[in-house]
């Protein structure tokens, strides 16, 4: 298959920029906002030069997937993906943005894990916990945990996000609210942990945004259950006691850990092959929670 070439950067005169985050665009549209997914990746938060051909078309389509599967379990942020004439003026918007309603987003990420990976796993070796939460003795990596728990981060615009715990939370953002995205993130992940298994993928750990309308009601924003915002794990292939294989930007970081590269801006260039397997995954991710392939980029005339 013919990869189209990675969308980069998204500049529209005539549109009122919001934001501009390491993958998305976010435009102002007056009672709305227009959120564009492009094809750029970061890994250890460094954008890197090289985009991933599809992954905001991806990010946005599974997105929406999920918008719709959740319809029932939680508020959401999502409107249409109808852009009406400004799809017609800029044809590269389709298939990669939605609009969405405007909410005040909470300060704090809410992460929750349902297996031992990545930083909880160091943690967990070393202290026998993860964010401070006591983990039951004898685990190993990749093993699920007993119970999915919550363990929310401060949302750094540049730098890391750093792990804190629930009380932290509590002091940034209240207790009412605090606990509430806590029981959110839990439910929302619990669902969609259920039926990524019987489509064959476990989802090892996520992270979720809230924004608050005016009238006080919690919104799930932004993008949710993607390969940048997961670990998605094939099922047939889980083996606890090792890493595991998956769809999510892991490919990118394990290249990335065999160069010597301090980690530091800026980010070095991605081999072809580094490039195009990442964006099969991408899309493998996609096809296996959908169950069916991402659709081809139309012809433009």
């Amino acid at each position: 298959m013919v990869m189209p070439p990675p969308l980069l950067t998204f500049d529209f005169p005539k549109l009122k920029k919001f934001r501009s985050g390491k993958v998305r665009e976010v435009f102002d549209l007056g009672d709305r906002l227009l959120f564009v997914a492009s094809d750029r990746i970061s890994a250890f938060d460094v954008v890197l030069p090289d985009g991933i051909p599809d992954k905001g078309r991806v990010l946005t389509q599974l997105s929406l997937f999920w918008f719709e599967f959740l319809r029932d379990v939680t508020l959401h942020h999502f409107l249409t993906t109808d852009l009406g004439e400004l799809g017609k003026q800029y044809p590269e918007l389709n298939d990669r943005s939605m609009l969405v309603r405007k909410t005040k987003p909470l300060p704090v990420e809410c992460v929750v894990r349902g297996y031992l990976a990545g930083s909880g796993w160091k943690e967990y070796q070393k202290n026998g916990t993860i964010c401070g939460i006591r983990l039951p003795p004898g685990l190993q990596e990749s093993s699920e945990l007993p119970d999915p728990i919550f363990t929310p981060s401060t949302k750094a615009e540049t730098g890391h996000d750093e792990n804190i715990s629930l009380e932290q939370a509590v002091g940034i953002i209240g207790r009412k609210k605090a606990e509430k995205v806590r029981d959110l993130t839990i439910m929302i992940y619990s669902a969609a942990r259920d039926y990524a298994r019987t489509r064959g993928i476990l989802i090892a750990d996520t992270k979720f945004e809230f924004g608050e309308l005016p009238d006080g009601s919690i919104l799930l924003i932004d993008e949710v259950l993607t390969p940048d915002s997961s670990r998605f794990w094939p099922s047939d292939q889980y083996q606890p006691g090792r890493g595991q294989p998956s769809f999510d930007k892991q490919f990118v970081r394990d290249y990335l850990e065999t160069l010597t590269w301090n980690k530091q801006p800026p980010g070095p260039s991605l081999p072809p092959e580094i490039i195009r397997k990442t964006s099969e995954k991408y899309r493998e991710a996609y096809q296996r929670i959908v169950g069916q392939e991402l659709h081809p980029v139309p012809m433009q005339s």
